[in-house]
């Protein structure tokens, strides 16, 4: 078991909290990560790309000319593709880009982007989110003493009593905050410090194995 500094909302440090290795402590798979990011940036695309072939174009209904002598090469529409405002071939439709990896593989790479952040000590340990108020200058002070940059990620226990504290986070620029339960690899590794509740960090040792 490994231990991380654990924290009020005060910023002074009560104590050290243990983790799972086998969740907190593992060597990173550099490959997986990759793949997950990928996933979920796929997943991410609209793909409502579209353009017209031949048949969606408007016109062409008439024979632009005849079949021989005149001299030009022989053409049945002019809004076959080789024309101007013809049909695209080949082009793009709308589709979906999602896909998905297995689950073993997704539960790694989230195993993976959690050591990183231990790794790098990048990743401590809140005692509670729990505010008395809700009150954005608070949770800044919070965030000042706790010396969190503006991209920072909370990871809490959906059981936890954080609506206060969340209701004076929300508007915070490049703050995000998740459940066990939500948790990502594109949001872990993209956040610069990871602050998990104590209750949270016990859960995700215990689902995430």
């Amino acid at each position: 078991m490994s231990k991380l500094n654990m924290f009020n909302l005060a910023g002074k440090q009560v104590g050290d909290f243990e983790v799972s290795d086998a969740v907190f402590g593992i060597e990173p798979n550099k490959q997986v990560l990759h793949d997950a990011v990928v996933m979920q940036q796929a997943s991410l695309r609209q793909g409502t790309h579209k353009v017209k072939n031949r048949s969606e174009v408007r016109g062409g209904g008439k024979k632009p000319w005849r079949q021989k002598g005149t001299g030009r090469a022989r053409q049945g529409s002019n809004r076959s593709p080789q024309w101007r405002g013809g049909g695209v071939v080949f082009g793009p439709t709308p589709r979906s880009y999602k896909y998905n990896l297995n689950r073993k593989v997704r539960r790694l790479a989230v195993r993976s982007a959690l050591s990183d952040k231990v790794l790098n000590n990048k990743a401590i340990i809140l005692e509670d989110f729990v505010m008395d108020n809700i009150r954005t200058q608070d949770f800044v002070k919070s965030m000042e003493a706790l010396e969190l940059s503006n991209r920072t990620l909370f990871v809490i226990s959906a059981e936890e009593n954080f609506e206060k504290a969340y209701l004076s986070m929300r508007n915070i620029p490049r703050v995000n905050i998740l459940s066990v339960e939500g948790l990502n690899v594109f949001d872990i590794l993209n956040a610069e410090t990871l602050v998990m509740t104590q209750e949270a960090a016990k859960l995700a040792g215990e689902v995430l194995l």
